[in-house]
């Protein structure tokens, strides 16, 4: 008996070791991620997921909370949809553990998502997103109109910012830079790297082309350049530019600027560019992100891909110096072809942007869980973020301060190969207009 008395004992004080020694309960804190992850646009949208996920990697707790990431898909059927984002949107406030969403990636999702995120109190940060509309009035502002006058987002047929904001207060920032820059650096660019003098000018009869087209334009003649030829197409019509691009060339048009999308001809074009500009680079055709890497730009171009130049919105992470170690560790983590790219490291920085508000927010809550307002007030204050991609911080209408508009030139007629980096044009220290 006194034997079974003692090895009772013991087993009791095991269990109690055992008790004492357990791992604290974990305490869950989630980062929504909302991207297109299938089909076509899964291919720019899942390294960019791969991004948020290498940051978690690296950190996987904050302030005693682990890191969980809430991942939601936007495309159906290969394309961005925005019905999509807002359900996931909807889903993903639902859950008090969520204190901020990574996303969207395109302008009309994010049209759909940031009203229900701004309800919520929740931060949305894009690492992708660039329509000026989102964030700011006028559409195009006076300095890069060819009138001189303001174009107004109504007046672009998209909502302005304050109808995305029925709280009245931001909740919405991004490491992006807007299009509105995206004429202006094509034309620098033109101007100083390419030395030309004398450009003609197409748009495909929509606000975003037009607008880019518009901003080219002012920015070109402003340095002291000329437009010898203009035209706004209908891309539901013929995509015959031979009489324009004859006209563009008596006149002594050294390049092409597009104002536009792939999807409305503006390739095609470069094609018919050889029977009257000759083929190959020495005539550029230059565009922004419409048509910027696209290998159906490629295809459509033919023969003639090689000089055609494109701007992003966005700087480029090869170029920036500090953030080659940090590309480097996530090769090693995410080491299949396609894993990397183009937003990976903006991913990346976004969500390191994010995880320094919550922490902020975390400490101002004496070490609890956050209210959301508290997480949106201090992406709000965020003024000098150490990122992969440099420093940065948000305006006031959370537009990244950080404002660089990079340019990629295709030199080859494969659309399997990238377009490498040729120059980078930084309006952080001021505007253009």
């Amino acid at each position: 008996m006194a034997r079974a008395l003692v090895l009772a004992g013991i087993a009791v004080l095991v269990l109690a070791g055992a008790a004492c020694t357990s791992p604290p309960p974990i305490k869950p804190l989630k980062i929504g991620v909302d991207l297109p992850l299938s089909g076509p646009e899964g291919r720019a949208g899942t390294p960019a997921l791969n991004g948020v996920q290498f940051f978690v990697n690296k950190h996987p707790t904050l302030d005693g909370f682990t890191i969980q990431l809430a991942a939601k898909d936007d495309a159906v059927a290969g394309r961005h949809d925005p019905e999509k984002g807002a359900s996931n949107i909807q889903a993903l406030a639902a859950d008090p553990l969520v204190m901020g969403v990574i996303g969207p990636f395109d302008s009309t999702v994010a049209r759909a998502e940031i009203p229900i995120a701004n309800t919520a109190h929740l931060a949305l940060i894009s690492p992708a997103v660039s329509s000026r509309c989102l964030t700011k009035e006028p559409y195009l502002p006076a300095g890069l109109s060819p009138t001189r006058t303001a174009i107004s987002c109504k007046a672009a047929g998209l909502a302005g910012p304050s109808d995305l904001r029925p709280s009245g207060t931001n909740n919405f920032f991004r490491v992006a830079t807007t299009d509105d820059l995206q004429g202006p650096a094509a034309a620098d660019y033109a101007f100083k790297n390419l030395q030309f003098r004398r450009m003609a000018v197409l748009s495909d009869h929509e606000a975003y082309g037009q607008s880019l087209a518009g901003a080219f334009m002012a920015r070109f003649v402003k340095q002291g350049g000329s437009i010898v030829a203009r035209l706004d197409f209908d891309p539901t019509g013929s995509a015959d530019a031979t009489g324009f691009l004859r006209v563009a060339k008596g006149d002594g048009a050294q390049g092409i600027y597009f104002g536009g999308v792939t999807a409305n001809h503006g390739c095609v074009i470069r094609a018919q560019m050889a029977a009257v500009f000759g083929q190959g680079d020495a005539t550029p055709f230059i565009g922004g992100d419409g048509i910027a890497q696209d290998p159906e730009c490629l295809r459509n171009a033919g023969a003639n891909a090689v000089g055609i130049y494109a701007t992003v919105p966005a700087i480029a992470a090869e170029s920036v110096p500090t953030a080659q170690p940090i590309i480097a560790a996530f090769k090693e983590q995410f080491a299949r072809a396609g894993d990397y790219g183009p937003y990976s490291m903006a991913a990346y920085d976004s969500t390191g942007v994010l995880y320094a508000a919550i922490d902020r927010a975390i400490k101002a809550a004496g070490g609890s869980l956050p209210a959301r307002d508290s997480v949106v007030t201090e992406m709000a204050a965020t003024n000098a973020f150490p990122g992969a991609t440099g420093t940065f911080g948000f305006d006031t209408d959370g537009d990244t301060s950080l404002r660089v508009v990079s340019v990629f030139e295709s030199r080859s007629s494969d659309p399997a190969k990238p377009w490498p980096l040729v120059g980078a044009v930084y309006y952080t220290a001021a505007l253009p207009y």
